[in-house]
C-alpha cells in the first residue's frame, strides 16, 4: 500500500471535519470546514457559518465503528490532512451535500465533482 494511502479505524470524531483514528492519528478532512466549535474562531479568521454540533453528529453517523479509506494529501496543526471515504461514501463531499460544512482549502484537489 502507498505511503499516501491508509486505514484509520475511527476512535472519536473531534467536530465536523476532524476525526482520531484508532492508531492515534488526528485526521483533518480534506477540501472541507466545518463550524467551529465554541470559542476556537480565532480573532481575524472567517469561519463557516453554522451549528457546530449538528455538524459533529453528522459526521459521527457517517464515520464512528467504522474503519475509513484515507489518501492523505498534506499535514495542518499536527494532523493529518486527507480524503477519506467509508463504503464508497466520501465524507468530505457528504458533509458538505448535508449542509455541515463549506468547500475550502482545495487550490490542487477537485472536492466534491
Amino acid at each position: 500500500m502507498s505511503a499516501l494511502l491508509f486505514a484509520c479505524a475511527v476512535l472519536y470524531v473531534t467536530d465536523g471535519d476532524t476525526l482520531r483514528c484508532r492508531s492515534g492519528e488526528r485526521v483533518r478532512l480534506a477540501g472541507i470546514d466545518a463550524p467551529e466549535t465554541a470559542g476556537h474562531c480565532r480573532r481575524g479568521r472567517v469561519c463557516t457559518p453554522g451549528d457546530p454540533n449538528r455538524s459533529k453528529a453528522a459526521l459521527e453517523r457517517l464515520a464512528s465503528r467504522q474503519t475509513l479509506s484515507c489518501r492523505k494529501v498534506g499535514t495542518s496543526y499536527n494532523r493529518v490532512v486527507a480524503f477519506c471515504s467509508v463504503g464508497g461514501v466520501d465524507l468530505s463531499c457528504a458533509q458538505v451535500r448535508a449542509g455541515q460544512a463549506v468547500k475550502r482549502y482545495a487550490n490542487k484537489e477537485k472536492v466534491c465533482r
